[in-house]
């Protein structure tokens, strides 16, 4: 991860959930490197959430981390508290945070069920609900943004290409679409615009088993019609751009960044 300079965000601050590796962790350096003072997110990862307010800050941006559980109510109205009273307010808000916990439909356990829906769903709603908050308590600032304030979900293909022994993660992704599109529908009157990012393959720790042999990444290569994984940083520069007035028009919508993995490869020879 290796910022570069822009001025898209100058003037704005904003707040990524999960952001102590992986794509939250470029989406949060992006950001930076267009401008955006930043709220570096984590629950249990400190010293990688102060490795990356260390990338932030060694290239002149300005960043702070922030510890919270997304599934905790309190503790994203802590979070939220923090980072108004350091910035005084927030312009854009990245719900990244999500994990796995896999397991087949018949062996799932209820715990592992609600792990995964209570951070990866629940969370988001909690951090829409405070930015949609914040963003209207705060009022207008045409001079650093058209819209009142930008809330991006991060979701998944799997909100649409179903994925057996992950029913938990599917399940959280395909509400993530539903919590979007209502929030969007809802908050738009408003100003305030919300959308999803939704990844492929992405090389993150999340998924470093499907690819840690050369077996492993030709067979997941065989789902990605553009033949190469993904990197965090392509999901960072989307990111910065759909928070910026050039996508002022643009909400309600989930923009999949997946090498093609959505057009069903498998299908390519057998239509």
């Amino acid at each position: 991860m290796s910022p570069t300079t822009s001025n898209r965000l100058t003037g704005q601050f904003a707040l990524v959930t999960g952001s102590s590796s992986g794509i939250g962790a470029a989406v949060a350096v992006a950001l930076a490197a267009h401008g955006a003072g930043v709220v570096v997110n984590y629950s249990r990862d400190a010293a990688g959430a102060d490795k990356v307010v260390k990338i932030i800050t060694d290239a002149g941006g300005q960043a702070f981390a922030v510890q919270a559980d997304v599934s905790q109510e309190a503790d994203v109205l802590a979070m939220f508290k923090q980072a108004t009273d350091r910035f005084g307010t927030l312009h854009i808000v990245v719900a990244n945070a999500g994990i796995q916990v896999d397991a087949p439909l018949l062996d799932m356990t209820l715990a592992q069920w609600q792990k995964v829906i209570d951070v990866n769903l629940t969370g988001q709603f909690l951090c829409l609900r405070e930015a949609a908050r914040e963003f209207t308590k705060r009022g207008p600032q045409p001079d650093i943004s058209k819209a009142l304030g930008k809330i991006i979900c991060m979701s998944s293909v799997h909100e649409v290409i179903p994925w057996a022994g992950h029913v938990n993660y599917a399940t959280s992704k395909g509400g993530i679409m539903q919590l979007m599109k209502t929030s969007a529908q809802e908050l738009a009157p408003h100003k305030i615009r919300v959308n999803s990012i939704a990844p492929g393959a992405i090389a993150t720790p999340i998924n470093l088993t499907a690819r840690d042999t050369p077996a492993e990444e030709k067979a997941l290569l065989t789902l990605i019609p553009y033949n190469r994984v993904g990197d965090p940083a392509d999901i960072g520069n989307l990111a910065a751009w759909l928070a910026s007035d050039e996508a002022d028009y643009i909400t309600g919508q989930t923009i999949f960044m997946d090498g093609g993995m959505t057009l069903y490869p498998g299908f390519a020879d057998n239509g």
